[in-house]
């Protein structure tokens, strides 16, 4: 069987959403019900990093699937139908939380300066100023991959992991969320959040290294 290409996957997928559009746009149930059972676990996900329960949080989804069938008509394809469906819930999303009070809106990030200061990984890992190998590692990184698999994916472990993603700034976890688990590429985040691609870069940056830091942490005995 011949090798699909990036191209050929880019066309199947883009004619793929053409047939659902056009199922959504005369009313096919089934073809609507089938998009909920694709997207809707995700679209929950993702709006409880903004609202603060879970009811709240089905609430959102609800309005953001309303959204999706009265705005279907004036789908351009401008982009794919996932990340269409996902700005719709996005946009939902922030405008309750912040009506809640919760939010920190993405448009707050300075688009100049996306670090915002703040090291991305603990300076005093690194040798200092002085020193012969000035700015290297005092001790590299463990490899994961030289680790028992067992221990890592331990119910301890994704536990761990998951009270690391919970402590993260929103706008961080928000990426984090995106990128790792629902599994949008950079491109599809940055459309669907409104943000550029270098504060995706950084934020998912920022995210990944307080996730590997614990677990750093965890695997040498140290936060278990």
């Amino acid at each position: 069987m011949p090798l699909v290409t990036g191209i050929e996957q880019e066309y199947v997928a883009s004619e793929a959403d053409a047939r659902t559009v056009a199922a959504l746009r005369a009313g096919d149930e089934k073809a609507f019900m089938e998009l909920v059972a694709a997207y809707g676990p995700s679209m929950l996900r993702v709006a409880l990093l903004y609202v603060k329960t879970r009811a709240v949080a089905e609430e959102v989804v609800q309005d953001a699937w309303l959204g999706v069938l009265n705005g279907i008509g004036r789908f351009e394809g401008r982009s794919s139908l996932k990340t269409w469906v996902f700005r719709i819930l996005t946009n939902t999303a922030k405008t309750r939380s912040e009506r809640e009070g919760r939010s920190l809106p993405f448009s707050a990030l300075a688009a100049d300066d996306p670090d915002g200061g703040e090291p991305s990984v603990d300076p005093d890992r690194f040798l200092g100023e002085g020193e012969r190998w000035a700015s290297h590692w005092v001790s590299s990184p463990r490899r994961f991959d030289d680790l028992p698999e067992g221990r890592l994916l331990s119910g301890e472990a994704m536990g761990l992991v998951q009270q690391v993603v919970e402590t993260l700034p929103e706008t961080q976890r928000v990426v984090l969320t995106m990128r790792d688990i629902v599994g949008f590429d950079a491109e599809d985040v940055c459309e669907a959040l409104g943000i550029s691609e270098g504060n995706q870069r950084v934020l998912l940056h920022r995210a990944r290294t307080r996730v590997r830091q614990a677990l750093e942490a965890y695997v040498e005995g140290d936060g278990a």
